[in-house]
């Protein structure tokens, strides 16, 4: 999206052009212009509350006065700008929506600064999941820049990107696709080989093959935007910093953390030396590097840094912010994993309690905030309580703008858990199978949720005393596993204690006895890794 960069460049422009404008009496204008380079001064530094005081008063004043509509183009701009930083999209909407007819009356339908409001209001629809409210706004922006401009003008580019960037959001990657596809040739076509844009158009094809698990085409293009950006702007720059972040999530998502970890670590570096070891990026990516040792079993060296990413948030964003409770989330799971559930319920609650205050019913971090707190409350055995908050989820995800069939199968094969612990073995296998099915479709045979699934389908074989049937979905699952997780992943010790007590049901004990000694030998290595 370029909705804010485009406010901002618009912003700059017109704080250029404040001398052309009609002169005002020194009197009028003296209150009315301090207000409003106050306001933009303190957005600039990101002092989001004095620019949202100065801001107002500076319209307030402007109104006041009758003063002519060019002389609220930029209060109205920055203020909206100033609410979007802060994921206030309601907010902002009303004054992109007024600067919209604006700028139309002054400028004429095709203008392309119209073009940029249309940006901007698109993005403000597109933040609250409102996707098809925000398409025809960004499809006429990207009407009056094929209009207006060259064919190869990077504008063209640029609003392609967020129309693909749109689709994208809403799982339409046939429809992305050729967007980025066309804004990468007309940036190739337009500019040098090595130019940073080329490396934005590599870089967003890049995020949507690796939202489609195309992990190797999506290697291939982070690496060249990669290179391009360490080229351009040397190796300390945010840029690159974002690469090496993304090229990580590319080798974490495939369970290849050798090759992710050096990556975090060097992004992290770079945006640390950029911005400061307190900004928000910083957070993500510690949170990235945080979970990637999670997924481990590497408890101990993730917890400092998803405690350091939340502290982060919380001091700069606020404590109701959804990226606050997104920390809060992952440092519950953290928790979770090494069975401190004292800790983690009043975690989730939090985080649910964000969510649902600044997201609304239907979003899909409602939904994993749902799920999360459900699955504690199953492994506490509470299952009154985990059930209808399983449901809930379900339906919250069916409703949810967005592909969420990787989050749904999660939320069907965990149903399905508290079923076979209940004993309702009918209701769970249907459950189970439709939970494995969707994760095969889109992984493939060979994934660790696919292996997540089967353990869950044998443990219901088990339960029915259907031994024959559980057997081969463990010998699978097991050989998964250890593929995609490696053969001494934290993981594996209760996968490999189930398929111990599966061979001693069949009196195989000699089998069992050695599956269930490597069980133990993985956790011992584990607790002496988490402990002091």
């Amino acid at each position: 999206m370029i909705g804010a960069t485009n406010g901002c460049v618009w912003l700059l422009v017109l704080l250029g052009s404040l001398t052309l404008w009609e002169p005002l009496a020194s009197a009028q204008k003296t209150a009315w212009e301090k207000y409003q380079r106050a306001g933009v001064h303190a957005y600039k530094q990101g002092l989001y509350a004095e620019a949202e005081q100065q801001l107002t008063a500076a319209l307030e004043e402007a109104e006041r006065l009758g003063l002519p509509d060019q002389h609220l183009t930029v209060p109205l701009t920055t203020l909206a700008l100033v609410y979007s930083a802060q994921n206030q999209p309601e907010k902002a909407e009303p004054l992109y929506q007024r600067l919209l007819i604006l700028r139309e009356t002054a400028l004429g339908p095709d203008h392309l600064e119209v073009a940029a409001c249309l940006d901007n209001l698109a993005e403000v629809y597109e933040a609250q999941g409102q996707y098809p409210r925000a398409e025809p706004f960004y499809q006429r922006a990207l009407s009056i820049r094929e209009k207006g401009l060259k064919p190869t003008h990077p504008g063209i580019a640029s609003s392609l990107d967020n129309l693909a960037g749109l689709y994208e959001a809403q799982g339409q990657y046939s429809q992305a696709e050729p967007l980025y596809q066309r804004a990468l040739m007309l940036r190739e076509q337009g500019l040098k080989p090595d130019h940073p844009s080329i490396a934005t158009s590599l870089h967003n094809l890049a995020e949507l093959y690796r939202a489609q698990s195309r992990y190797t085409d999506a290697e291939a293009l982070h690496q060249r935007a990669l290179s391009i950006r360490a080229q351009a702007f040397g190796p300390q720059h945010l840029h690159v910093a974002t690469s090496l972040n993304n090229l990580a999530l590319v080798y974490a998502d495939q369970g290849q953390y050798a090759q992710a970890e050096p990556l975090y670590q060097r992004a992290i570096a770079v945006a640390e030396e950029v911005l400061g070891p307190d900004h928000p990026e910083v957070a993500t990516m510690l949170n990235n590097l945080a979970e990637a040792y999670r997924s481990q079993g590497q408890y101990g060296t993730a917890e400092p840094l998803h405690q350091r990413a939340l502290s982060i948030r919380e001091r700069v964003l606020g404590p109701d912010h959804p990226d606050v409770a997104a920390s809060r989330h992952n440092l519950a799971g953290l928790y979770e994993a090494q069975g401190q559930y004292g800790k983690v319920e009043p975690l989730y609650l939090r985080a649910l309690a964000v969510r649902e205050k600044t997201l609304g019913p239907d979003h899909a971090d409602i939904a994993a905030g749902l799920n999360s707190l459900a699955d504690l409350y199953r492994l506490q055995s509470r299952y009154d309580k985990a059930e209808p908050l399983y449901l809930r989820a379900v339906a919250t995800w069916q409703k949810a703008p967005g592909p969420h069939h990787v989050d749904l199968a999660m939320c069907l094969n965990d149903l399905a858990e508290i079923y076979r612990a209940q004993g309702h073995y009918t209701k769970a296998e249907p459950l189970a199978l439709q939970a494995l099915a969707i994760r095969e479709r889109l992984f493939g045979p060979d994934h660790a949720d696919v292996a997540a699934s089967l353990s869950t389908l044998a443990l219901l074989y088990v339960a029915q005393a259907q031994y024959g049937k559980a057997e081969p979905l463990y010998i699978r699952a097991v050989a998964t596993s250890e593929q995609t997780l490696g053969p001494d992943h934290a993981g594996m010790a209760v996968l490999l204690e189930n398929y111990a007590a599966l061979l001693r049901h069949m009196q195989r004990d000699t089998r069992a006895f050695t599956i269930q000694a490597r069980a133990k030998a993985i956790r011992a290595r584990y607790a002496q890794q988490s402990s002091p």
